[in-house]
């Protein structure tokens, strides 16, 4: 089976508390791995630590490559894209230079001269403004909203215009902490459709989330952490089905 992204062993400590001890989990091409647990299960130190947002023990691999020791930054050239709890965007900035300043930079153009562009960039500017909006809109942002600033377009859109601008130009693995906090209703069926189309495009998932309802509907398969440690792995209905998930989260979800 061809992988996508691969951790194995993954640890973290802060000080004496060991927040996450040898979890290793895997995720291909085209497939949902959702991360679940109840609170303080370890589900964002796993986050942090397959992302090197943290000191971790273990080893990280990117299709055939071994990043383990490749910085945070250094790991989106290589196709790993990552959005986080919170919204993350300029907010003195519109919906659509936000889209437009990160596909200038992944372009090779810096943040200034996408925004100030002299006459001779007009051209380019004026691409990068059609390209923004094609994906502004295929992530659920209407254009309506494009020249607003983010903290004025509604809370859900807000989180789709996260993920967007995580996702830029595309990637081969997209992490996602959380995506759906404070989203319901209308704002969590977006989500989840946009979920199953990104996975339709080959896109490699992981979902790190609390909300059992939206994951169970999308995810391939599940990895269910308990105090740090992995409790158990496969398809959904399995999970459901676990005597020792149901006590250590399920249960307590109800």
């Amino acid at each position: 089976m061809t992988v996508a992204m691969r951790v194995e062993a993954l640890g973290v400590r802060y000080g004496a508390l060991v927040a996450l001890q040898d979890v290793s989990w895997h995720v291909a091409p085209g497939e949902i791995l959702g991360i679940i647990g109840p609170n303080g299960a370890g589900k964002s130190s796993c986050y942090d630590a397959a992302t090197h947002m943290t000191l971790r023990s273990g080893r990280v691999w990117l299709g055939d490559r071994e990043v383990t020791g490749l910085p945070p930054h250094a790991l989106a050239a290589l196709g790993l894209k990552r959005a986080f709890q919170q919204n993350a965007f300029f907010t003195t900035m519109t919906v659509l230079d936000n889209m437009v300043a990160v596909l200038a930079r992944e372009g090779g153009t810096g943040l200034l001269q996408s925004l100030a562009m002299p006459w001779r960039e007009a051209r380019r500017r004026a691409a990068l403004e059609q390209e923004a909006t094609a994906m502004l809109e295929r992530f659920g942002v209407p254009h309506g909203m494009h020249a607003l600033r983010p903290p004025n377009i509604p809370y859900g859109s807000q989180r789709m215009l996260s993920i967007a601008l995580a996702f830029g130009r595309g990637a081969q693995v997209l992490m996602l902490d959380e995506p759906a906090a404070g989203l319901g209703g209308a704002d969590m069926a977006h989500l989840a459709a946009l979920l199953r189309r990104l996975r339709a495009e080959g896109v490699a998932i992981v979902l790190i989330e609390h909300h059992m309802d939206l994951v169970m509907s999308v995810a391939d398969r599940l990895l269910v952490l308990d105090q740090g440690r992995a409790l158990a792995s496969g398809p959904p209905q399995q999970i459901q089905n676990d005597p020792r998930v149901r006590e250590a989260y399920l249960g307590q979800a109800a």
